[in-house]
């Protein structure tokens, strides 16, 4: 029985296995010396580990009485987690290896933090939950902090830490009721406590798991953390922050929301909605005024995370498709900016001023057209791969009885394309000013062209993730 429960387990095994024997290896030899061979092996496993899980993966398997779930849904949240973050680790390599950033730690914290991300998308049980989140939080908390001898990065650490450590006392207290008044920790025992009429009890733990989950996934209006964090980390760490832990966060919501609390989705998706609508607006909106590019990415995530909730807030299998699609996407376009904002450097220092990119195009037009066609995408504007994106969950809410939600979301992408379209106002039409470095390193340039290129040629058929997010959807809403 337990040979069986470790199979299924066994991506989540290897990767914490190579993350302790690596740790090992390091502390006994060159220390800070093996740090790219470290970064370089393992964002290789990673990649591996998602072909993996890809090609081997099939129905859904139940582990340890329930507590560990391996389904399509939870595959397909894997697949994207693991070739995010190993994407980000390859794009950081360079730049934290000239600023003498790049610790033996920092792959190895990575590697824990997906392990524990891979563990919260397949959690079948409240406490499970809570274990993958905690790992996944517990090394994230110190790669915000990567930069000891910075303010901004040790402040950026601590308020991560502080507002991390209240989200998660939510989220406790949130499980705590909910196992108080259904009598289980299993998402299985929970649903069942739900089927006749639920208790009050019940539903403040939703309303309180709910709360911690937004968090997580830094939607408004607990998304206060977000912009300091991602401004203050060193970028290659924001860039992560930007990718991966979100698609997990995104996925566990999914997963409590239907798999323990499928049979009241009329309570939870007014809670949903609500959280979707003022993330959009307020994202859009706050963003509007920011001079520092990462901190307008930070406000562009709580927008984009309100257009993923939109999905989710339909309470369809559909919903959760177009929520699964969103992230793909979302995860594919921040990669190339990213790769981009790492490249925005003066006299070899980093810059984040928006205004430095004035008349950009001038001096670089190649990587100016493919930043245009990035932030086109992340606005929505046809015929990018990201309109198709905010199409889906749009139509999810449609179809699911929230038009207003619809309607809301249009409004909210309008108002937010403006700030996407000021930067390219800079590159394309600003008054030239000071110069930003041309140089580019070769890993970021491909990520910066493939990026852009997966959202003009994914318009064909999306690269076919269209029936692998209705499939994987599919295992999760029956």
């Amino acid at each position: 029985m337990i040979g069986a429960d470790i199979q299924i387990l066994m991506p989540e095994i290897v990767l914490a296995v190579y993350a302790m024997g690596a740790l090992l290896a390091a502390v006994y030899t060159t220390k800070d010396g093996m740090a790219p061979l470290l970064t370089w092996a393992t964002s290789g496993l990673f990649v591996l580990m998602a072909v993996w899980i890809g090609i081997n993966g099939q129905g859904t398997n139940i582990a340890f009485g329930g507590m560990f779930v391996d389904d399509g849904f939870a595959r397909f949240a894997k697949v994207v987690i693991l070739l995010s973050a190993a994407a980000v680790l390859l794009m950081s390599e360079s730049y934290m290896q000239r600023r003498g950033l790049l610790r033996f730690e920092y792959p190895i914290l990575v590697a824990l933090a997906v392990v524990g991300m891979m563990v919260m998308v397949s959690a079948g049980d409240l406490m499970a939950l809570y274990m993958g989140l905690e790992l996944q939080s517990l090394a994230l908390y110190v790669v915000a902090s990567l930069r000891r001898d910075s303010v901004k990065s040790t402040e950026a650490g601590l308020k991560y830490f502080v507002l991390g450590a209240l989200s998660s006392g939510l989220l406790l207290y949130g499980a705590s009721l909910t196992y108080g008044f259904a009598g289980t920790t299993l998402f299985a025992g929970i649903i069942e406590a739900t089927a006749d009429e639920p208790s009050l009890g019940l539903l403040f733990g939703l309303v309180f798991l709910i709360a911690g989950f937004a968090f997580k996934v830094s939607a408004a209006p607990f998304h206060m953390w977000t912009p300091d964090v991602y401004e203050g980390s060193p970028t290659p760490v924001t860039a992560f922050f930007a990718t991966a832990p979100k698609v997990a966060a995104m996925a566990l919501f999914a997963r409590v929301v239907h798999d323990a609390f499928g049979g009241i989705v009329g309570d939870w998706q007014q809670i949903v909605a609500f959280l979707a609508v003022v993330s959009m607006f307020l994202g859009a909106i706050a963003a509007i005024g920011q001079k520092d590019i990462k901190r307008l990415m930070a406000y562009s995530s709580i927008a984009h995370m309100g257009f993923a909730l939109m999905g989710l807030a339909a309470g369809t299998a559909f919903g959760v498709q177009a929520m699964l699609i969103y992230m793909a996407i979302y995860v594919t376009m921040n990669i190339g900016t990213f790769a981009f904002i790492l490249s925005m450097e003066r006299d070899g220092r980093p810059v984040t001023n928006i205004e430095s990119l004035k008349m950009y195009s001038k001096r670089q037009p190649l990587r100016a057209l493919a930043m245009l066609v990035l932030l086109f995408s992340l606005a929505g504007v046809p015929p990018m791969v990201g309109f198709f994106g905010k199409f889906y969950v749009l139509r999810a809410a449609y179809d699911g009885g929230l038009a207003w939600l619809a309607v809301a979301g249009v409004i909210a992408s309008v108002i937010g394309a403006f700030y996407y379209l000021r930067i390219v106002y800079f590159m394309y039409f600003g008054e030239e000013g000071e110069a930003l470095d041309g140089k580019i390193n070769p890993v970021l340039w491909g990520f910066l062209m493939g990026s852009a290129a997966v959202m003009l040629i994914g318009v064909v058929n999306l690269f076919g993730i269209e029936p692998i997010a209705a499939a994987a959807a599919a295992t999760l809403v029956n």
